[in-house]
Formats: C-alpha cells, sequence, structure tokens
C-alpha cells in the first residue's frame, strides 16, 4: 500500500478511519474526503478546493450538481420515487419515448449501473441468437476484446483480462472468445464460427488507459459484424452522452450498434442509471418475467435522465468536449515534459502515460496534483486519466495544464 501525505487533517484522518475500520476494502482512493461539488470544482472537508479530472469515470459530465437536473430531481423526489415494475408509472412512457427518439432505436431496457446494462445487453444477445439466428441451444458464443473493462459481476469477469478482477472468483461463465483490440483480421477469423451472436466493444478503451484504435476500426468492425449477422453491441457507459467529442463515440464514423450501452452520465451523477437500446427485432425476444430490476426504469430516474440528456444538447455539451480536449491536449504536448511518454484521446476523455524508472511514479504525480488543486487517479499503474467535465472552460483548461506542469516536476 502507498503511504498518504502528511498533510491530512484531523478532521480528514477521522472520515478515512471510519472508512478503514467499517468499510471494506475493495478500493484504493486517493487521500482526499469531499463533501462539495459544483461545476468543474470539488471541495475537501477542510474546505480546500479542487479540479475534478476524473468526473466520476465519466459520470458527471455535465458537472458536479448541474442546476437543471438538480431540479428536476428534487422536484420528482418529493413526487413518486419508486412503482417497481409491477406496475405503471406516467415517467416511464414519457422517458422510453424521449431515449428512444434521442438515439434513434425503436426500444429502450432501463436498468440502474452500467455493469446491468453490460449484463442484460449479453443476455439480449444470446436471447436473439438463439431465437432469431437459430444457434443450437446453449451454444452462443460473445466475442470480447483484451484489455476491456465492463464491470465486475461475475458473468463479466469470467472474459476480463485483468489478473485483479479474476484471482480467484472462477469458476467463470463460459461462451466467450477473446480477441485482440484493435485487430480487424482476428475480428474476421472469430467471426467464421457460426455460433458468434455478438461482438462486444468499447469504442475507446478507458479502464485500460484511454486506447484509442485506429480510424476506421469501428466501421470495418460494423460491417464484419453485419456480414457474418452477428450483432455489435457497443459499451458506451464511459465514452458516450457527449464526453468523446460527439453524442456517441460510434458517432465518429457513424456506426450504429444493434445493441447500445449506456450509463454513468445518463443521470449526470444524481443516481444509478443505465440503459439497454436496441430495436424490436432484438428486444422483443426477451419477454415478460425473463429480465427485470426492481429499480429499474423508476420514476426519479426517468426524470433526471431525461434532465440530463438534455443539458447535453442545450449546453452543445459535445462541441465543448472537442474544443476543451484539443486545448488541453496541445496544452500538455507545449508542457516538453519528459515524463510525460504519451498523450492520448478524443473529446475530452484523455490520458497520459508516464515514463519513469519508478513504478509508483504516476501515483506520486496525483499525490502531487492534489497537493496543487487537481484530483486525478492512475489506472494500470503507469496511465492517468484527464477527464474533466464538459463544462470546463479555456481559462480553466489553461490553469490546469500549467497545475499539471508544475506537478510534473515532483518527477524530477
Amino acid at each position: 500500500m502507498h503511504t498518504q501525505l502528511s498533510t491530512m487533517s484531523e478532521k480528514a484522518q477521522h472520515y478515512l478511519d471510519l472508512e478503514q475500520q467499517y468499510g471494506a476494502h475493495n478500493y484504493h482512493p486517493l487521500p482526499v474526503v469531499l463533501e462539495r461539488g459544483q461545476g468543474v470544482f470539488v471541495w475537501d472537508v477542510d474546505g480546500n478546493r479542487y479540479y475534478d479530472f476524473l468526473s466520476g469515470y465519466s459520470a458527471v459530465n455535465q458537472g458536479h450538481c448541474h442546476p437543471a437536473i438538480v431540479s428536476a430531481f428534487t422536484a420528482q423526489a418529493q413526487q413518486l420515487t419508486l412503482t417497481s415494475r409491477a406496475f405503471h408509472s406516467n415517467l416511464l412512457g414519457e422517458y422510453a419515448q424521449y431515449i428512444t427518439s434521442f438515439f434513434g432505436y425503436n426500444k429502450v431496457l432501463p436498468m440502474n449501473t452500467g455493469v446491468e446494462a453490460v449484463e442484460t445487453g449479453l443476455k439480449l444477445c444470446r436471447k436473439w441468437g438463439y431465437e432469431v439466428k437459430g444457434i443450437p441451444d446453449g451454444q452462443a458464443k460473445v466475442i470480447v476484446c483484451t484489455g476491456n473493462f465492463h464491470g465486475r459481476t461475475m458473468g463479466v469477469i469470467s472474459f476480463s483480462s485483468d489478473p485483479s478482477s479474476t484471482t480467484h472468483f472462477g469458476p467463470y461463465l463460459p461462451g466467450f472468445i477473446s480477441i485482440p483490440y484493435n485487430d480487424l483480421s482476428a475480428l474476421a477469423e472469430a467471426l467464421k464460427d457460426p455460433s458468434v451472436a455478438g461482438f462486444l466493444v468499447e469504442p475507446i478503451q478507458g479502464e485500460a488507459g484511454v486506447v484509442v484504435p485506429d480510424e476506421g476500426y469501428l466501421a470495418a468492425a460494423r460491417q464484419l459484424c453485419t456480414d457474418a449477422n452477428v450483432l455489435l453491441i457497443a459499451d458506451e457507459i464511459q465514452t458516450g452522452l457527449a464526453r468523446t467529442g460527439l453524442m456517441l463515440a460510434c458517432d465518429h464514423e457513424a456506426v450504429r450498434p444493434d445493441i447500445l450501452l449506456l450509463g454513468k452520465a445518463l443521470s449526470g451523477g444524481m443516481l444509478p442509471v443505465s440503459a439497454v437500446l436496441a430495436d424490436d427485432e432484438v428486444m422483443l425476444t426477451i419477454g415478460p418475467g425473463e429480465h427485470g430490476s426492481t429499480y429499474g426504469g423508476n420514476p426519479l430516474a426517468c426524470r433526471t435522465a431525461i434532465a440530463a440528456l438534455q443539458v447535453l444538447k442545450d449546453e452543445q455539451m459535445a462541441e465543448q468536449a472537442t474544443a476543451m480536449g484539443e486545448l488541453l491536449r496541445h496544452g500538455l504536448q507545449q508542457l516538453h515534459s519528459p515524463h510525460i511518454g504519451l498523450i492520448r484521446g478524443k473529446g475530452l476523455l484523455n490520458a497520459i502515460v508516464i515514463k519513469h524508472s519508478n513504478p509508483d511514479a504516476a501515483w506520486q504525480l496525483c499525490l502531487e496534483l492534489k497537493e496543487n488543486g487537481l484530483l486525478a487517479k492512475p489506472t494500470h499503474g503507469d496511465k492517468i486519466r484527464f477527464a474533466p467535465p464538459l463544462v470546463i472552460t479555456a481559462e480553466q483548461i489553461e490553469e490546469c495544464v500549467a497545475i499539471i506542469g508544475r506537478s510534473l516536476h515532483c518527477l524530477d
């Protein structure tokens, strides 16, 4: 374990001690205790202000506590929050119409967390494989990519290539073919298997360190799947909702997935909301009692999600992400730091790869960034994601680049 900085206040340490004693040790957070957020900023229990450069792993694309989303949430919270799907609510149909029109699909299946959307997409894909494609029962396969991150349920870790997700959690769920990411020939080869029902892919691999595939990869994958009568399942939970500069990362190549998975910023960070979108041929293979969720499609989630999507559109956050992302990457390049081995990203989903002999260098840099008023977190040891809320301004980007430049000297 990494040592914490000696700058922790007694107040902050109190909260850390409570977590350490009473909470499971399944995360290793940066040593900062937050109590408030607004826009691009968060404040800790001692009143220190920070730029949030993680955005809740892209759950707060619209900024912390966006007033329009908070307003919709609080109004609905005082009226009706949950009915379960045993009954209809006045908002589920309205939300279904809104989100299907927004993304251009026939149907939506509402869920809560991102990984629930992934599991739902996989079940839907298998059902379609048996009932529409005609794959013999029990033989359906789904192609996935190495380096993927789709969550940590038993089903999803069954095709993870990350040892921390899989070690001592087996046995695993069968039915997955793993191929290298950004490798069209491997995909073409795997698609020769007639029992393949789907190809699950992140348009940009987020947790792996913002790995952007070659231009044309998604469009070619789409065509290969179409030719093989296989469903393309796009996990846009982190890449979608304006983060990369268009409403969906798939939009950069005009790719329309057969199954679209959304989450995170679908609620603007207010509560867990996820969605699975597909057309009738796919979605209607699942009937009553075959899949569901007590909280999925609850009135509070429906109203909040409508507001969250409307904010993205009204405030042109996709265009903002494009402009600010270019500014951020250019600023990072201009630092000419010997400790930045690589800068990559699209829109405001970016990462740097740290070049240093110390394997803990990225963690050390994140601690230094915190001291200088910017919060970021390493992934896979040597990579740091830079993904601020999409409401960030050009002046704020410049200030953040200066903070990053100043902080990098801790690695000299």
